[in-house]
């Protein structure tokens, strides 16, 4: 086997996607490494190691220190406040006084006393990164890793402050070995998540979960694996769809939900408790998943919590004895609707909006806010737009189940619609 002698870029940053709990947005940190930092690096001839898939278990370990000193560069992405990715910046500002770059996404707060640091920023749109940020960033990323390595400039604060502070040296030995396992380690999880999210999108849960349990195996209790891994174990509907849906909220409870503000966790928990409901008809479920949607759509105003959130409102209402709850659970479902469609129309108006994945997504809970609002004009527009986007047959059968239940048209023993979360787009 040929020695890959490139110099080591090591990327400090979470997994997967995450809540910047300060904007109330989800950051797909897994597209910021694919899409930005691992094609800028790669084109400085970069072998590129990402921090992530050293296991230790959250316990910062030998070979965490000996990638943190040994790197030619450190990139470290600081998005939504994760306090692996600050304390290893730490430590490597502590180690080396050069070759560090810290990067986050534009809207998101800067943690402690890093406000006088230089910071790369590039944009999500949504959940994802449009290919024209994309390309800018990648293209602006590469600029600054040349410049970096090549002036040899003191980047850490604790070496700026402390000038005559002696850099610590190591030996050669093992660190290519280590280097060799964590990139077949990445590769490994790269390829289960990749896998798993392939077999969703093909309708086959069995596939996801088998990826998914796999990926959790080796990469330990990480939220954004437990949430994919909950919703392909609900949706296999094995051995039952009862049986299913339990072991799915076993699964999410791992996430403590209850005490939970991230909005894929609420909204994953909502959808289960709300298919539990309609399997047994108990009440204390659906006002479950409303509580669970209640609050995803108030950390965010995600369409997503908000749609469902609505629906399940609607369904709640014909229940009431008292004319008053049934009363306060229409204009509830009336508000939020009122609000997601005012919030989305602002957002297709935005010079972004055409790089968004879930575009179509958009389009469709706006058709349906519309004809439950009394739109119907707009409502026909924005499904016509919907329809443009060629969506699978699935997407437009689950838009149908969705506008069926908004104008009364199924009954409630009819399958409950479900607007896809963001995990299955």
């Amino acid at each position: 086997m040929t020695e890959d002698s490139r110099a080591i870029c090591f990327v400090v940053m979470g997994f997967g996607k995450k809540t910047d709990f300060e904007s109330g947005r989800t950051i797909d940190l897994d597209a910021t490494y694919e899409a930005i930092i691992e094609p800028a690096a790669t084109k400085h001839n970069l072998r590129c190691i990402r921090a992530d898939e050293i296991t230790h278990s959250g316990i910062i370990d030998t070979p965490m220190y000996e990638m943190l000193l040994r790197s030619n560069l450190v990139i470290a992405d600081i998005s939504t406040g994760n306090v692996n990715a600050v304390y290893e910046l730490g430590v490597r500002h502590a180690l080396r006084p050069n070759c560090t770059i810290i990067m986050k996404e534009r809207e998101g707060r800067l943690y402690f006393d890093l406000n006088h640091v230089n910071t790369f920023e590039y944009d999500h749109l949504g959940e994802d990164i449009g290919a024209r940020e994309a390309q800018r960033a990648t293209r602006d990323l590469g600029i600054l890793i040349e410049e970096v390595m090549a002036s040899g400039r003191t980047d850490s604060p604790v070496y700026t402050y402390l000038p005559r502070l002696m850099q610590p040296r190591l030996s050669e030995e093992e660190f290519s070995d280590l280097v060799d396992e964590t990139e077949a380690a990445q590769e490994r999880l790269s390829e289960l998540m990749q896998r798993g999210e392939a077999a969703m999108k093909a309708s086959d849960p069995e596939g996801a979960v088998e990826a998914f349990q796999a990926a959790a195996h080796l990469k330990g209790p990480d939220p954004f694996i437990i949430q994919q891994l909950g919703l392909a174990t609900y949706k296999m509907k094995k051995p039952s769809p009862l049986e299913a849906l339990i072991a799915g909220l076993r699964i999410m409870d791992q996430l403590s939900p209850d005490a939970s503000n991230d909005p894929e966790t609420l909204g994953i928990t909502g959808a289960i408790r709300k298919r539990l409901w309609h399997l047994t008809g108990d009440r204390a479920q659906l006002d479950a998943a409303i509580r669970y949607y209640g609050r995803g759509f108030e950390v965010r105003r995600d369409y997503y919590n908000g749609e469902n959130l609505a629906l399940c409102y609607e369904f709640r209402q014909v229940l009431h004895a008292d004319p008053d709850e049934a009363l306060y659970d229409r204009l509830s479902a009336r508000k939020v609707r009122t609000v997601l469609f005012d919030t989305l129309s602002l957002l297709i108006e935005t010079p972004s909006f055409d790089d968004r994945s879930d575009r179509r997504w958009v389009l469709a809970t706006l058709a349906n806010c519309a004809y439950a609002l009394g739109k119907e004009h707009e409502g026909d527009q924005f499904e016509g737009r919907f329809i443009a986007e060629q969506p699978a047959l699935w997407e437009i059968e689950t838009y149908e189940e969705s506008k069926a239940h908004v104008r009364g048209a199924c009954p409630l023993d009819a399958p409950l619609a479900d607007i896809p979360s963001p995990g299955e787009l």
